[in-house]
């Protein structure tokens, strides 16, 4: 596995000196912000009622209330208790950590790496599309994100074996999950979610969405595929991190070759995924469980690896000390969410956007609803979250405005799937950077022409709806 490098990324201004940016000084100040926000923003809250399980808003419970600005102690508390409301993606990272550390110790990944390297070493080609399809559609059918992370320490190593760098790895997982979770023809975590509170059938509209994945993929795959034959034909434009393209080529020279320890080992990984897959879609399993797997698979894998009790916890404990970093960030950035819940100004941008939209044509009403969604998701980067707190309101209002509530449904769940590929404060993104020891900052930079572009084919995308009474209703 990749170490983590420091979060930080060297650029060069015009004099040719280097300045270095860090993540974590980049997630306080927007932490700051958002603490001088709610002295600023005017305070309000809806009510929450419970259905089915679910919390979520009333849409005719809004009222202002007193203003509760954030105080600088309290912005330093905030840090602690982000970390403590995101202790679950904290530690399902660092159990994925850990878990690689010993699948690393067994050898099994090297060999894996440098086998599949030499079958691929003439078709590399067919490895962006045949993966990022893979990626595609776990996440579209079954949500997959945070389980995608346990790929990026398989991916990173091959895409270097093959003359690609640590980028092109890294985005074939994420960016392949990404698209399938942000047009999401099944995801329970967004359209599944928003749909309920919509009162539309389970997964309706489904051959539109269909579409916009077909479309979303190719321009996906094209992006990093022009990007990857670039970086094959001239190395020194790639970022490799903590690797170097003689190191990466040795895998590709490498006589080793799977043992049928090594054999078993991969048939428990396998196994592991199977019954992963059936708990997300048969019982909607979500982290605990997902990271219950891997702590068996962890085990089981050390069994088979015959390695030693010692070695086992020496291998876990290092592998999850790669990722510290990583989540470390992850609860930084889940304390600027509560400072804006604190300050309760996360529902009157919410009432504030509603109320502004209800007085323009239903055209431009559409495009206002999409990127109000693509906003909060800045603030809050949980899809299910998301849906709970914003379809409430954008349904109803979505009535008024007579524009369908599939359509109001398809604004949301297409911003929210963008952001989750570039905002800092997505948790899932960012551990997944530090597991390829991306630095934020270098990935933004690539990553936004990209961003750019599925953005415009959500904005079109919406206005079709609109315009095509994308229903049922």
């Amino acid at each position: 596995m990749t170490q983590i490098q420091a979060t930080e990324v060297t650029t060069k201004t015009k004099d040719k000196k280097e300045r270095k940016i860090n993540v974590f000084a980049l997630l306080l100040v927007i932490l700051l912000i958002a603490t001088i926000l709610t002295y600023i923003l005017p305070t309000g809250e809806y009510a929450r009622v419970d259905i089915d399980g679910h919390t979520t808003v009333d849409p005719n419970s809004y009222k202002s209330i007193a203003s509760t600005p954030v105080g600088l102690f309290e912005m330093i508390k905030s840090i602690h208790t982000g970390m403590v409301e995101a202790a679950n993606i904290i530690f399902f990272v660092l159990i994925i950590g850990g878990f690689f550390g010993v699948l690393s110790a067994t050898g099994t990944i090297e060999v894996l790496i440098s086998t599949m390297a030499r079958k691929l070493a003439t078709r590399e080609k067919l490895l962006i599309p045949i993966m990022m399809l893979f990626f595609a559609i776990g996440g579209s059918l079954m949500g997959m994100a945070e389980e995608t992370l346990a790929y990026i320490p398989l991916l990173v190593p091959l895409a270097l074996a093959l003359g690609f760098d640590t980028i092109t790895g890294t985005a074939i997982v994420l960016v392949g999950a990404s698209a399938g979770f942000t047009t999401a023809i099944m995801n329970p975590f967004t359209v599944g979610i928003a749909q309920g509170i919509a009162e539309l059938p389970t997964f309706s509209g489904m051959g539109f969405r269909l579409i916009l994945f077909v479309i979303v993929y190719l321009v996906s795959v094209a992006y990093i595929y022009r990007y990857a034959m670039k970086v094959k034909k001239n190395p020194k434009l790639g970022f490799y991190g903590k690797y170097s393209i003689e190191q990466t080529n040795e895998l590709l020279i490498s006589k080793a070759r799977l043992t049928t320890r090594h054999k078993w080992i991969l048939v428990a990984f396998l196994i592991n995924y199977i019954v992963l897959a059936f708990g997300v879609i048969k019982y909607q399993w979500y982290i605990t469980e997902i990271a219950s797997l891997f702590i068996i698979l962890t085990i089981a894998i050390g069994i088979i690896g015959r390695l030693s009790i010692d070695d086992v916890v020496k291998s876990f404990t290092q592998g999850s000390a790669a990722l510290i970093s990583g989540a470390l960030i992850i609860g930084v950035s889940r304390a600027i969410l509560v400072v804006l819940n604190e300050g309760h100004i996360v529902d009157p941008m919410l009432h504030g956007v509603s109320e502004a939209i209800k007085h323009i044509p239903a055209y431009l009403s559409v495009i206002g609803m999409y990127n109000f969604q693509a906003a909060i998701h800045f603030i809050l980067a949980s899809g299910s979250g998301h849906a709970m707190l914003t379809m409430p309101i954008m349904a109803p209002l979505a009535d008024l405005l007579d524009i369908t509530r599939q359509t109001a449904v398809l604004s949301f769940s297409f911003a929210d799937g963008i952001g989750n590929i570039i905002f800092p404060t997505a948790g899932t993104l960012m551990a997944g950077l530090a597991i390829a020891g991306i630095p934020w900052t270098k990935w933004a930079k690539w990553i936004f022409p990209l961003v750019f572009i599925q953005y415009l084919i959500g904005l079109v995308a919406v206005v079709v709806a609109h315009l095509i009474n994308y229903g049922p209703f």
